[in-house]
């Protein structure tokens, strides 16, 4: 059943009650965080949840989302941005904490995006892990993306193993064994007539977990699969079959929502070329007054890779929830909440 933009399955009952859930949620967050720091090799460290505006280090996501922000009144009244997340910050403490390569960081990343539209899968209350690890330059390439990939989507798989021998009511895996690549130019030639969320269902419907390359440079159609901002993700070095783009989304099949759901933003993140050229395609070449875009532009920041894994959307994955207020505690208008309670989806 629809109901203004909310999907309530017919049916649905959750498998878990609300104290299971609670324990459940524990242990798929402190599983999967150790598992990823061990496939990738990352040290967990502590991480702000607000910088200064002027620093330039707050991630500007899609480009048009307001940060929340307040002044600092011992700084007078400086202003501070609550993190959209931390693809900036991440690369200048892999570099100030002396971080070596093929060795990274990971944090957990909390985050207020008062803009979101709230549904199913989103919140304005975002909480993921953030990650970055450094690379060599010569490994800014197609190749490397996709063995992280798969080595983040083995950690995946691992864990919904691990879920369902631990929470057997739950019922069957439902990852397939491998993950499929595809560009986004590629799957818009392969559903030209379709919208981007359509095309995803479809494609993560057909495979049940894909790593779309490719996102934020306009395709043949001359529009993006979706926005990135200019400064973290490469989306513009051709990388493969001609196609540019060295970043991506992790997407799977979800069948309690019949729906793709991403649960990971990620790619090799700009050099000094991508970030110049990227400023100048998105016409925000002002953004080298930051301190973080002259220290990269300076030659000063490593070449990482990274991104963000969002932790209430595996775990609504992993626990087979309808909605991500039923693994999260945030702010929903009342009428959502009661369409949830109507249809037996039980919001924290």
């Amino acid at each position: 059943m629809f109901t203004k933009g909310l999907y309530l399955p017919d049916n649905y009952h959750s498998a878990l009650n609300l104290i299971e859930t609670e324990i459940a949620i524990k242990f798929v967050k402190d599983h999967f965080e150790h598992e990823l720091a061990k496939e990738l090799y990352l040290t967990r460290v502590s991480a702000p949840l607000f910088v200064l505006e002027s620093s330039g280090y707050n991630d500007d996501l899609n480009g048009v989302e307001r940060p929340a922000s307040f002044p600092v009144k011992d700084l007078n009244d400086t202003k501070a941005l609550v993190v959209h997340s931390l693809a900036k910050w991440k690369r200048a403490a892999l570099k100030d904490y002396g971080f070596a390569p093929n060795t990274g960081l990971y944090t957990d990343m909390n985050a207020i995006r008062g803009d979101e539209e709230m549904d199913n899968t989103h919140s304005i209350y975002v909480d993921q892990w953030d990650w970055e690890k450094i690379i060599r330059p010569e490994e800014r390439n197609i190749a490397k993306l996709k063995n992280i990939v798969e080595r983040i989507y083995k950690v995946l798989r691992n864990m919904e193993k691990e879920v369902l021998e631990r929470f057997p009511v739950l019922g069957d895996a439902i990852l397939p064994e491998n993950i499929t690549f595809i560009h986004a130019e590629e799957l818009l030639q392969r559903y030209p007539n379709d919208t981007p969320k359509m095309r995803e269902n479809k494609i993560a419907e057909e495979y049940g977990a894909v790593f779309i390359i490719g996102i934020g440079n306009k395709l043949s159609n001359d529009e993006a699969h979706d926005s990135r901002a200019p400064d973290y993700d490469d989306w513009t070095t051709v990388a493969d079959n001609n196609l540019p783009g060295l970043n991506g989304d992790i997407i799977l099949y979800y069948p309690v929502l019949k729906c793709a759901l991403e649960v990971s933003s990620m790619g090799i993140r700009v050099n000094e070329d991508a970030l110049e050229r990227q400023l100048t395609i998105t016409n925000t070449t002002d953004r080298k007054r930051f301190t973080w875009h002259q220290r990269l532009l300076g030659g000063e920041l490593p070449q990482t890779i990274g991104g963000g894994i969002g932790q209430s959307r595996i775990c609504m994955f992993f626990l087979r929830k309808a909605h991500v207020g039923e693994v999260q505690s945030s702010i929903w208008s009342e009428e959502m909440r009661g369409a949830c309670k109507a249809a037996g989806v039980q919001l924290l």
